[in-house]
């Protein structure tokens, strides 16, 4: 009986760590300094907003931010969705981050996570790593870059605006 009630919780812990879609309520910085809390992403209802944590030194974020943007304007008139970008920086690296998106032209809203304190509340170990969120809900992620993979992130969302809440 023991080891049933023990097997028990190791699944049902296993199982709601990977159900668990709710926003954190995780305070990160905007590039201003000022704080920004995560959760209210789910205040967009209806409006799909990808999300790319990234660092200035890791070369498969950098890239698939590029690819995103140069697609940006053309892909969000044909379903509307948002891009923010969550730089995983530390606190010495992180103040090059403003000039760094400046230089790159991104017109997106740029958040720093300096303390990982976002990244370890969705449990994100790599990356670049992507996250989906429709209706306060993580509906998609994904860890790495490959060219094309930006594909896959306008599909989804396309789906998406098709689907009923």
């Amino acid at each position: 009986m023991k080891r049933l009630c023990i097997f028990l919780l190791f699944l049902f812990s296993c199982i709601s760590g990977f159900t668990q879609t709710d926003l954190p309520q995780i305070k990160i910085k905007t590039l201003n300094g000022a704080d920004f809390l995560f959760s209210s992403l789910s205040a967009n209802n209806d409006t799909a907003v990808i999300i790319s944590f990234w660092a200035t030194w890791c070369i498969p974020c950098i890239t698939e931010l590029e690819t995103i943007n140069d697609q940006l304007e053309v892909r969000q008139q044909q379903t509307p969705f948002k891009l923010i970008a969550v730089s995983v920086d530390d606190t010495r690296s992180s103040a090059r981050v403003p000039s760094f998106v400046k230089g790159r032209g991104w017109n997106f809203p740029i958040y720093l996570d300096a303390n990982s304190d976002l990244k370890r509340a969705l449990n994100i170990n790599d990356i670049p790593h992507v996250l989906i969120i429709k209706n306060g809900r993580i509906i998609y992620q994904h860890t790495g870059y490959v060219p094309g993979n930006e594909e896959e992130l306008f599909e989804v969302i396309s789906k998406q605006k098709q689907q009923p809440n």
